[in-house]
């Protein structure tokens, strides 16, 4: 038999003496306290499986061990002894939650008997615990791994982390280009908070192939930590062989994690995140073919409506600008007319390349139909749009088409812009002011009008 810790609590040393040797001899490992204070401060301490408490004492006596041990997270059992029991104390015992009642004198085998089927009733609810805790984190897992839309596997996954390892504060966050994050799900911590540490920690997650536990002596010493953080989890979400998410969990500001941590139970999770996580990609691959034009490569329409209701909502909420150009090419009929539809899908994607050239990365380009294309620049006021619109419209002016045709041609465009909020605050009054900017140039040709050259 396995050793398993009893504790024997009477005043009396025969009783004790008695107890320990009839348990001792069934394998059990006996422990004994002469008073209710010393099996309390035994208790908290841990590893007791059962408590054979005689119930009169002085001082704390056994109902009193009884209810301490039952204030406690996965406590010991208890039974209660006694040499003056009736069936009043009984029922009153086992209503408080003792698991058996002896009355001395007893019988050996009685005890035996009852200490026995006391811990083969704890084994089996223990196993029916621990079975019930690998189903929840068995469909906890499957949930996860089903799951399509980033943002919302990022929170679930990261509220399951937190729960494995009782809690505490955490973050999760993709990494972008150009070196940038994009902070998608937080527990605990503040949007700057969980920022300022996600941008800190960029540089150390170039070899992050796996789950990695950082103590505070571990923890870099340059990162901006929120206060009293002792442990640092770190759980990479990985895509085509690079780190493209990571989540972040630290612990309470109270305590620190329970240790050790559950680190099967953390790899199980993350590994079914990690599917969720490859097939919202694809799915995201699948929506960006839905959204982008078959012939350019720009985004379409359709994705122009979807980014002007995120950026309007962003740019109100941190009190942003940005700007939307509408390029039209002039007299464009005349090269479909004069070359063909296919020299003037050429021309069309000559132009996207163009457009793609003419601004940053952080901006969005649309094929918005026919001949007309869309710029979104983000984070861009009224006088950096007058200068990007004027770009893109000598960057078209100044280039050649169809340079190895026996009759090279030019293509000239009419550009308008307008910005939010300055000039509209809704997404239809921004399209309309753009729109109808670059149909006042359309007037002239070849120039760049913005919503403030409109009349009232």
């Amino acid at each position: 038999m396995c050793l398993t810790t009893v504790l024997v609590v009477d005043d009396e040393l025969f009783f004790r003496r008695l107890f320990t040797r009839f348990l001792g001899e069934d394998g059990y490992q006996v422990e004994t306290a002469a008073s209710g204070e010393q099996a309390v401060s035994r208790v908290n301490q841990g590893d007791i499986a059962v408590v054979v408490t005689d119930l009169v004492m002085p001082g704390l006596d056994g109902m009193d061990v009884l209810r301490h041990c039952r204030s406690l997270n996965n406590p010991p059992d208890v039974i209660l002894a006694t040499g003056h029991g009736t069936v009043e104390t009984a029922v009153q015992a086992l209503k408080n939650g003792a698991r058996d009642y002896l009355v001395k004198p007893f019988n050996p085998e009685e005890l035996r008997h009852v200490v026995r089927t006391c811990l083969e009733q704890r084994r089996l609810l223990d196993e029916n615990t621990q079975l019930k805790r690998q189903i929840e984190l068995f469909q906890r897992g499957q949930h996860l791994g089903s799951l399509l839309d980033i943002e919302r596997l990022f929170s679930e996954t990261l509220d399951a982390l937190l729960r494995e390892v009782g809690g505490g504060r955490g973050l999760a966050f993709l990494l972008e280009e150009n070196a940038t994050v994009e902070v998608v799900a937080l527990s605990g911590l503040a949007e700057n908070e969980a920022l300022l540490l996600a941008l800190g920690l960029l540089s150390d997650l170039d070899q992050l192939e796996q789950v990695r536990l950082l103590l505070l002596q571990d923890i870099p010493s340059h990162l901006p930590l929120p206060p009293r953080v002792h442990s640092l989890c770190l759980l990479p979400l990985h895509h085509k062989k690079r780190v493209e998410g990571v989540l972040v969990l630290l612990n309470r500001a109270e305590e620190d994690f329970p240790q050790p941590l559950p680190m099967d139970n953390l790899h199980y999770l993350l590994e079914q995140a990690a599917i969720g996580f490859v097939n919202a990609y694809r799915y995201q691959d699948a929506r960006r073919l839905i959204h982008t034009d078959d012939l350019t490569g720009l985004h379409n329409y359709r994705y122009l409506q979807m980014i002007l209701d995120q950026e309007i909502h962003r740019a109100q909420r941190y009190g942003l600008e940005f700007s939307l150009i509408f390029v039209d090419l002039d007299r464009f009929k005349e090269v479909n007319d004069s070359r063909g539809h296919l020299a003037g899908s050429q021309a069309l994607r000559e132009v996207a390349d163009l457009l793609r050239r003419s601004v940053r990365e952080a901006d969005l380009l649309f094929r918005y139909g026919g001949d007309e294309f869309t710029g979104f620049l983000t984070e861009t006021g009224a006088q950096g749009a007058a200068v990007v619109a004027e770009r893109i419209r000598r960057t078209i002016e100044a280039h050649v088409f169809f340079p190895k045709s026996e009759q090279p041609a030019r293509l000239t465009a009419t550009v308008g812009y307008a910005t939010f909020p300055l000039d509209s605050e809704d997404k239809q009054g921004i399209i309309d002011l753009a729109d109808r900017a670059m149909y006042l140039g359309k007037e002239v040709r070849n120039v760049v009008r913005s919503a403030r050259d409109l009349k009232p």
